[in-house]
């Protein structure tokens, strides 16, 4: 992955169900927006087993829980902040 951000969004169907459809649409345009596809590893991954907590996504292994296509910037922003250049 040469040291690449890795995100995984959970694409089982509860995730999904519970909108990490619109969720992947969010992270798609945020990275196209920030010129991040070339840092970053984003791909789907099966269910996580915290279908509780869910939609879920991970980023570098931390898990982020609830996640909707408002809040989900919020954690891109967090994680990722340090490699936008403005």
């Amino acid at each position: 992955m040469n040291n690449k951000v890795e995100i995984t969004i959970c694409l089982g169907s509860s995730c999904f169900a519970r909108g990490n459809k619109a969720t992947l649409k969010a992270i798609v345009k945020y990275l196209d927006e920030h010129k991040l596809k070339d840092k970053v590893y984003f791909h789907g991954g099966h269910c996580f087993g915290k279908c509780a907590e869910g939609p879920v996504i991970s980023i570098n292994g931390k898990f982020y829980e609830k996640v909707d296509e408002f809040n989900v910037i919020d954690a891109l922003n967090q994680e990722l902040g340090q490699l936008i250049l403005y």
